[in-house]
């Protein structure tokens, strides 16, 4: 089965293809040996947080700190 590349970098697969792995709204994209290989991959939303966490660097302490300010009223 033949899927065509957009001048977007986009690719629609076909039903026929996506019907034969589990339902996903997200894959893992890896290129192998020349390959591009899909893995369905489930997308936690508490892992989009912590990920956002640890860009911003955040501590204990600045947690704790904005949940007291948040408390206050600002």
């Amino acid at each position: 089965m033949l899927a065509k590349m957009t001048v977007k970098n986009q690719i629609t697969l076909s039903k026929a293809v996506v019907a034969q792995v589990a339902a996903a709204e997200y894959f893992d994209v890896a290129a192998s040996e020349g390959r591009i290989v899909l893995t369905p991959a489930r997308i936690q939303k508490a892992d989009a947080v912590r990920d956002k966490l640890a860009a911003l660097a955040l501590k204990a302490q600045d947690i704790e700190d904005a949940v007291n300010w948040a408390r206050r009223g600002g």
